[in-house]
């Protein structure tokens, strides 16, 4: 008796030894799974084994790893029924399997014919039942002894820890799964009930039609050439589309005048951002941006916009970005005072006037999208109408040599 007892704890200490590696290995779970169920055959004594895990909405169980069984389903599944599900909560470690207690424990309707185990040891934490596993035949066909499962109970402790942490993972990437994909579904229909809001806008006038599609897609673009995220670009986009907002309050006869506008009128006009400040704060945005970007995007670097007069440094880069993709709009677009510039004059204009009015990282992504259209390297064009064709790759670059020159106020590096 005293050698078996000896056997017994050598080969606890054996299963231990294996089943520890086994647990703190950095491999996928599956892997996982099947070395602690070799570690718990071994540990029973078994020829065959299935590790289960339990699942509550439905309730039943699902194979993670099995082991010796010539024919079994993967997944092998085995729905439950609440008294299943009760009975191996309170069953108390392993217990040897007979014609009693398969009804007892095991549902006949599942891919798996229970009969198939001999021996089955619910997997527990905190009295939670986390999985299950099912041994067969022992070698020889020997019974299993009552007094042998103690080892296999010390092991099924360990086990049930890591099935454990492996449905809290599962279900921690499900719910984020699930909140990634209701988000981009989310941002899907902000996108697509802003486009038509945001046409809704432009109606005003037709020589501003399209003007926020296209200031939210150069925003866009912009940032995407800066390396912003996509929920980032998402925002951009939504705030291009409503940037203008504040122009539905705005005279429709000023949208037409073929001349400069008065004093009075002008200030009617700016008073769109303020105006779409206000529609816009308090609604729940999935973008806290938005209404500041309203409210901000005729300021300028220099403290010369409006309605606040702030200088660069007193604005956000979404700010500063859509208020470039606003100016960079309206200079190549149409206006009942004046022909349209043509790309080159605007974009010569745009470098002029930065750092004074235009944040220069935002315009030198600006020239990166144009020099991209000029190449044809842009998969999806960073303009929507032939003006990228009117200006030569070499030209930009100049621009772009230009700024970097202001940038440094003409200094000069040796190396």
């Amino acid at each position: 008796m005293q050698k078996d007892n000896i056997r017994r704890l050598l080969r606890t200490v054996e299963a231990l030894s294996d089943l520890g590696p086994a647990l703190t290995a950095e491999r996928d779970f599956p892997q996982t799974a099947r070395a602690m169920l070799t570690a718990l055959i071994q540990a029973g004594g078994s020829r065959e084994g299935v590790l289960f895990l339990f699942s509550d909405k439905p309730s039943m169980l699902s194979s993670l790893a099995a082991e010796g069984f010539a024919l079994m389903p993967d997944p092998a599944v085995i729905p439950l029924l609440p008294k299943h599900v009760h009975a191996l909560t309170v069953t108390r470690g392993p217990v040897i399997l007979n014609p009693a207690s398969y009804e007892a424990l095991l549902s006949s309707n599942g891919n798996v014919a229970p009969e198939l185990f001999k021996c089955l040891a619910p997997l527990k934490v905190g009295g939670k039942l986390v999985g299950v596993v099912a041994l067969g035949r022992r070698e020889g066909d020997a019974l299993y002894d009552p007094s042998e499962m103690d080892a296999l109970e010390l092991l099924c402790n360990y086990a049930a820890i890591a099935v454990q942490n492996h449905t809290l993972t599962q279900t921690l990437a499900q719910r984020v799964s699930e909140n990634l994909r209701l988000l981009a579904s989310l941002h899907g229909f902000y996108d697509n009930a802003l486009q038509a809001f945001a046409s809704a806008i432009d109606v005003k006038h037709v020589n501003i039609h399209g003007h926020s599609l296209r200031v939210a897609r150069y925003a866009a673009g912009i940032g995407e050439a800066m390396g912003m995220e996509a929920t980032d670009l998402a925002a951009l986009r939504s705030a291009g589309y409503l940037h203008d907002i504040g122009k539905v309050a705005v005279d429709k006869r000023l949208f037409g005048k073929p001349s400069a506008l008065d004093p009075d009128e002008f200030r009617e006009m700016a008073d769109h951002t303020v105006v779409g400040h206000q529609i816009v704060h308090g609604i729940q945005f999935p973008w806290p941006q938005i209404p500041e970007i309203v409210r901000w995007h005729h300021e300028r670097g220099d403290g010369s916009g409006y309605p606040d007069g702030l200088m660069l440094d007193d604005v956000s880069l979404p700010v500063r970005i859509i208020a470039l993709a606003d100016t960079f709009d309206a200079m190549i677009s149409e206006r009942p005072y004046r022909e349209p510039l043509s790309l080159g004059a605007c974009l010569s204009e745009i470098v002029r006037l930065t750092p004074q009015k235009f944040d220069p990282s935002t315009v030198q992504a600006l020239l990166l999208q144009v020099r991209r259209d000029s190449v044809g390297s842009n998969r999806a064009p960073f303009l929507d109408n032939p003006l990228a064709g009117n200006i030569a790759p070499g030209d930009i670059d100049h621009m772009a040599a230009t700024l970097h020159h202001r940038m440094n106020q003409g200094r000069s590096y040796l190396t």
